[in-house]
């Protein structure tokens, strides 16, 4: 049965109260957005050698401009009755989670240390917390027909593999040659890692047709699709900020691949968006 929040629209397949994932929601923005000012606005402080400057400053002007305003918006989305704002509030969930546990596995220790760790907790509990309060049953009756299941389920399915193999590579290679990874690219390969099992495990319910596919899969469509806009923005920033040469090379590959996200990301937001009652 439907319970009605107060904080949202009646017509939102929610079963509970959703303040205090809004509540969390706000204490995450406020957090990512000191974090990314403090790394812009004090490079020298929080980022300790030239490599972590230039793997992180760029990344923080990006959590700024993309990260920040994804996750607001599909607040305020959701606010407003509306399924995708709810379906994309998860995945702008797990923007944060992904960028955040690059930087804490990815930085030393220090007492930022702490806000990395409560981002990816916080994140971590509303992103759980969001999937119990949707009432997966009449999310899928109303997307079931209306959504690209196998484009979308094979797309999440193909990318994480994809990126638990780079993964992979870059730790055997590293193990070869007796080198060892930079700090900063330990963290993202951990991140990776950690977001292909999610893509992996939803895109196989996607495609099996499970309700909790149809409620994971928008939000896990948009978080890869930010991720790859984020990275394009990344590599502008990049030599801008930090002086480092411009690859126009490896913005045409991210744009390639993220097509092949942006794709299934706008079908499925079609299909959430269509009239469509459940049954």
């Amino acid at each position: 049965m439907k319970i009605n929040c107060p904080v949202l629209s009646a017509h939102l397949p929610i079963k509970r109260n959703l303040t205090l994932a809004y509540i969390l929601s706000f204490i995450v923005a406020f957090l990512m957005t000191a974090a990314s000012l403090g790394g812009f606005l004090f490079p020298s402080a929080i980022y300790p050698t030239e490599e972590l400057r230039r793997s992180f400053i760029a990344n923080d002007v990006v959590n700024l401009v993309i990260g920040v305003p994804i996750l607001l918006g599909s607040m305020w989305l959701a606010r407003r009755g509306k399924l995708v704002g709810l379906l994309f509030w998860p995945g702008a969930l797990l923007y944060v989670l992904y960028n955040y546990i690059a930087y804490l596995f990815g930085m030393p220790s220090g007492l930022i240390t702490f806000a990395y760790l409560a981002l990816v907790l916080l994140s971590t509990y509303v992103i759980f917390d969001l999937l119990r309060s949707i009432d997966q049953k009449s999310v899928g009756e109303q997307l079931s027909g209306a959504v690209p299941v196998k484009t979308g389920g094979w797309v999440l399915v193909l990318f994480g593999v994809m990126f638990i193999f780079r993964a992979i590579v870059m730790l055997a290679r590293a193990s070869a040659t007796q080198t060892g990874l930079p700090v900063s690219e330990i963290g993202v390969v951990i991140a990776d890692i950690a977001i292909s099992i999610l893509w992996i495990a939803g895109g196989v319910m996607l495609l099996r047709q499970r309700p909790l596919g149809y409620v994971g899969g928008l939000g896990l469509l948009f978080a890869a699709s930010a991720l790859f806009i984020g990275l394009i923005l990344f590599l502008f920033l990049q030599p801008a900020l930090m002086g480092v040469p411009f690859v126009l090379t490896d913005v045409i590959v991210v744009l390639v691949m993220g097509m092949v996200c942006f794709i299934p990301f706008a079908l499925f937001i079609r299909g959430a968006l269509s009239d469509r009652k459940p049954s």
